[in-house]
């Protein structure tokens, strides 16, 4: 089992990560391995200036030695640069409460007010520190882990945007230059689409208001098999729904063509099955690359639907949690949008699942092993 915790607050001192199951004598240095990652759920058009205070870097403080790792719980600490900026308001030392500047107006679509209920919090900012999307850099950065791992099994990754502010802009995949999406301001490959989407973020940002979108995580070369169809808990597109429905802002998930499937007949959804000296293939991949929660060995495609962030430079009425009255919703400093970063987020949290579902199949405590014991599992699947 690949278990994963994280724990830090937005404005905290740093943001920890402990994963746990990570086979022995796979290579991982952050620098490399880590920290590109960092990067990219960094970027994007209509980022806010948060980005530009922090500069995440990945610190390994267990698991690894001699840029290998041993077998034991990874954790990695990624530094809140602007901790210096809050660390009197943030402070765990008692006496330090600065009430006066307490966040008491809940804002619509946050964690605020329910968090608020739910944990008898009348200052908001209890809830709102770890409802954040700045928690997201723990997940990139144990997703990253999983990723190398997925690697080693020529499994590959890609993220990109589909749709940003009602603008459809998937370019299609071309996995020979993957490095084409770090490049573009929206991440994704279709060039012709960037020039309305940049203007609908100004205008949005100029409005106060904010921007959402559809993202896509994509695999290929997953070995078939994974997950199961002998229980719902072990089906493997649930596994992957529930990860990307625990993405802040993730309102919708889709397998494939999973909402167009369910308008047209079943002629034009089902992928006709075919085999040549090579093995089975199919000439369409409309399920996704899974059927009934086991990976057809087709590319793994989920695509989630993010809502706008929650934070309004021109705030939603609310109300204040301690004064009752009406007010308008408050402002933390914020993105206008965060599609590309969540399409990084999205990547990591799937690629969790994978990793652990590829465990799951070929347990080993060594990569050595589950190299060995995915090689072998091809040959039969060819032969089968």
């Amino acid at each position: 089992m690949l278990r994963f915790l994280s724990a830090g607050e937005s404005h905290g001192p740093a943001l920890t990560v402990l994963l746990d199951g990570v086979p022995a004598g796979l290579e991982l240095i952050a620098s490399e391995h880590i920290d590109p990652w960092l990067k990219r759920r960094q970027g994007g058009y209509g980022r806010g200036r948060r980005m530009v205070i922090e500069t995440d870097s990945a610190a390994i403080l267990s698991g690894v030695r001699a840029g290998r790792t041993t077998g034991a719980p990874i954790s990695i600490q990624i530094e809140n640069r602007d901790w210096r900026n809050w660390s009197e308001i943030m402070s765990p030392e008692p006496g330090n409460e600065p009430r006066k500047k307490a966040l008491t107006e809940a804002r619509p679509g946050h964690a605020d007010l329910a968090g608020g209920i739910k944990y008898g919090h009348k200052d908001l900012r209890d809830v709102l520190e770890r409802a954040s999307a700045r928690e997201t850099a723990s997940r990139v950065a144990a997703g990253a882990v999983a990723m190398r791992l997925l690697e080693t099994v020529g499994v590959q990754g890609c993220a990109r945007v589909v749709n940003l502010a009602g603008v459809a802009c998937d370019g299609g995949v071309n996995w020979e230059q993957l490095e084409l999406l770090d490049e573009s301001p929206i991440r994704s490959f279709a060039k012709d689409a960037e020039a309305e989407i940049i203007t609908r973020i100004d205008q949005a940002k100029k409005a106060g208001d904010t921007l959402g979108g559809i993202i896509e995580a994509r695999f290929r070369g997953v070995p078939l098999g994974l997950g199961s169809h002998t229980q719902w808990d072990r089906k493997l597109d649930g596994r992957l729904a529930q990860a990307a429905m625990s993405i802040q802002a993730i309102k919708g998930v889709e397998i494939g063509d999973g909402w167009h499937n369910a308008l047209v007949p079943g002629s034009q959804v089902h992928d006709a099955i075919y085999r040549n000296e090579q093995g089975y293939y199919r000439e369409s991949n409309r399920s996704g690359g899974l059927e009934a929660g086991i990976t057809t060995g087709e590319e793994l495609v989920i695509r989630a639907a993010m809502k706008p962030i929650a934070t309004l430079m021109k705030p939603l009425p609310t109300v204040n949690v301690v004064t009752r009255q009406p007010a308008d919703a408050a402002r933390e400093r914020s993105d206008t949008t965060a599609v590309p970063a969540a399409s990084i987020v999205l990547l990591a949290m799937t690629s969790l699942v994978l990793a652990d579902a590829l465990l799951e199949k070929f347990g080993a405590d060594t990569s050595r092993e589950i190299c060995e014991r995915v090689s072998a599992h091809r040959d039969y699947v060819s032969n089968y």
